[in-house]
């Protein structure tokens, strides 16, 4: 990856945003708790073994403390509209990249996948394309350096996925306000370093998260965190959904290289998605 892109990874929605005011763009303006707003991102593509094409979005919340919730629908929509859904409606505060994707076929072309945002009296759009220089090393290890990202799946002998596309699970059913078990899966390579963290050593643990991603209400997670060995393991806590509807939660998973270096080739972290209907 360029050294310029890896430079411009925190303010990618500012140079993918369009017919903005530049105010309104910079992501790292002045510290504030609440009442900013949220911007969508662009973070790059990468092809899948299937000859799909996976375009990868993010989000900067520039709140400190705000999460913001925007329902799918004219204030938060992707188009074309046949990949409408996807995309979170809960925004945690701060930066968070390659939280989902858009998955095209491969012959969709020169074609561009736009996301807006709109909030608080101004209207965020940015374009997801396939741009060579855009290109992310998502599956394969940063610059070829062989790291992939960790696997999960949720039942033991279910689907399998790795990347920022990661894995759906099967629908499940839950009771407002009773806490619900999931469990998680997952397993890594080992490698868990790369040019950022060349001193990580092998055999780092998996780390685990749990997000809400999408629903109408409150959810909270028992256990939000959790590790597991790299030569795999699962993971359980419990969620409390505060009222009724559909929802999804995320599980991301980040192998030994952290965090960190989830801004630049996105080699190193896997997503993992579960949909719930909520009953009273």
């Amino acid at each position: 990856m360029r050294p310029a892109r890896m430079l411009a990874a925190v303010v990618i929605a500012v140079l993918g945003a369009e017919a903005l005011p530049l105010a309104a763009q910079v992501p790292l303006g002045s510290r504030s708790g609440r009442g900013q707003t949220v911007t969508p991102a662009y973070e790059g593509w990468y092809e899948n073994a299937d000859g799909t094409l996976s375009l990868s979005f993010g989000y900067m919340n520039r709140n400190f403390e705000e999460t913001v919730e925007v329902p799918l629908g004219p204030d938060n929509m992707i188009e074309p509209a046949d990949f409408q859904g996807g995309q979170p409606t809960h925004f945690a505060s701060r930066r968070h990249f390659g939280v989902f994707v858009v998955r095209v076929p491969a012959d969709f072309g020169d074609g561009k996948v736009y996301w807006t945002l709109r909030m608080r009296g101004q209207t965020f759009r940015v374009p997801g394309h396939f741009h060579t220089d855009w290109k992310i090393d998502a599956l394969k290890g940063e610059a070829g350096g062989g790291n992939t990202p960790p696997v999960l799946r949720f039942e033991a002998d279910g689907a399998e996925g790795a990347g920022p596309a990661g894995v759906w699970g099967q629908p499940l059913t839950a009771r407002a306000g009773e806490p619900f078990p999931v469990t998680v899966l997952a397993r890594d390579d080992g490698v868990g370093r790369n040019a950022f963290t060349a001193g990580t050593p092998a055999g780092s643990p998996v780390n685990l998260v749990w997000f809400k991603h999408q629903g109408p209400g409150a959810v909270e997670f028992g256990e939000p965190t959790a590790r597991v060995p790299s030569s795999g393991g699962e993971a359980s806590t419990t969620v409390t959904f505060g009222e009724p509807g559909e929802y999804i939660l995320r599980v991301r998973a980040n192998d030994g290289s952290g965090v960190a270096a989830a801004g630049h080739a996105q080699c190193c972290w896997t997503n993992g998605f579960l949909r719930v209907t909520v009953s009273p």
